[in-house]
């Protein structure tokens, strides 16, 4: 048996890695004359195919369902986005909530035909962020002064439609885009509709402070004003009170209900202590409100007059 080498030089062009090889017996010959090859071979190398990454959604959107609270809210977000954000309004208020998710929704399934000569001025982070993620232009109150409508969502609603906000702690920058609106929508489900501000809404009147004067106004509320329960807002994810995007104090103020059945009143007493940046009751300025039933039904408030509001029901 004689082995022999097959072309041993054509591997010299691989440097970086030995060459291989492979006997071959030859079986056709008797085993004395049998040869015995020593071939050059490569290995054939099999890829390994890469697994298939698929994105993973935490909860699919096919099944995903919203609880009757959350429908209420959508219901009455959609409703106020089809009655009062025509095509002839091009500078939009989006507030801050819970609700104005929806609205904002509603408002993109508009189209983009309609939404691309459209700008939408923010009262927070969080409509500031659902603006961007939603690819509609987004604008400042400083550059559109006057805004068409603003939509907001409330803590509660009187039947005055005076409305108490700032359980987010936005309600400077919600008044701002209030009083700049010409038409003030307010939207929320069927807990914030109430007789009395106060009723359902227990937290009290937020009331924005400069951070120097908190304690000051804290005492005057507590001993002039009467709610001795008045305390400064604390933060839930750190240690410490809550600070608005203006870098302000939060306190909530809670009142008893003879008060705040003339929240103006109280309204402008808070005013004037030094220190206050803003109060969170909206008086006289919503010029509708739509709240979302169990039911599929939405309640609509409207003022038809000077301090006249008429309520009416949309069946589902």
């Amino acid at each position: 048996m004689s082995l022999y080498l097959c072309n041993p030089h054509k591997y010299l062009c691989y440097p970086s890695r030995a060459p291989s090889f492979r006997i071959f017996v030859d079986h056709h010959r008797p085993f004395s004359s049998a040869k015995t090859h020593l071939a050059s071979a490569q290995t054939p190398i099999t890829p390994v195919p890469r697994p298939v990454t698929m994105p993973v959604l935490a909860v699919p959107i096919a099944t995903t369902t919203l609880s009757a609270i959350e429908q209420s809210k959508r219901l009455a977000a959609y409703t106020a986005v089809d009655k009062h954000i025509l095509p002839e309004h091009k500078v939009i208020g989006i507030g801050s909530g819970s609700t104005v998710p929806y609205v904002v929704e509603r408002i993109v399934a508009q189209g983009r035909e309609l939404n691309k000569d459209r700008v939408f001025i923010p009262t927070g982070f969080q409509s500031k962020e659902l603006i961007v993620m939603s690819n509609l232009n987004l604008g400042d109150v400083d550059q559109f002064p006057i805004i068409d409508v603003t939509i907001d969502g409330a803590d509660e609603v009187d039947l005055d439609l005076n409305c108490i906000k700032g359980g987010g702690a936005c309600h400077l920058r919600e008044k701002v885009l209030a009083e700049a609106a010409n038409t003030f929508i307010v939207v929320a489900d069927y807990r914030k509709n109430a007789e009395y501000l106060g009723t359902n809404f227990t937290p009290g009147v937020p009331v924005e402070v400069v951070p120097f004067a908190y304690a000051q106004v804290l005492r005057k509320l507590r001993d002039i004003l009467g709610s001795p329960n008045a305390t400064l807002r604390m933060a839930k994810a750190k240690a410490g009170p809550v600070v608005t995007d203006n870098s302000n104090f939060v306190i909530d103020a809670p009142f008893p209900r003879e008060i705040m059945q003339n929240p103006s009143t109280i309204l402008a007493k808070i005013k004037m202590l030094t220190g206050v940046v803003e109060v969170g009751l909206f008086c006289d300025m919503a010029q509708a409100a739509y709240f979302g039933n169990e039911d599929g039904s939405v309640t609509v408030k409207r003022k038809v007059e000077s301090r006249v509001v008429e309520e009416s029901i949309l069946p589902s």
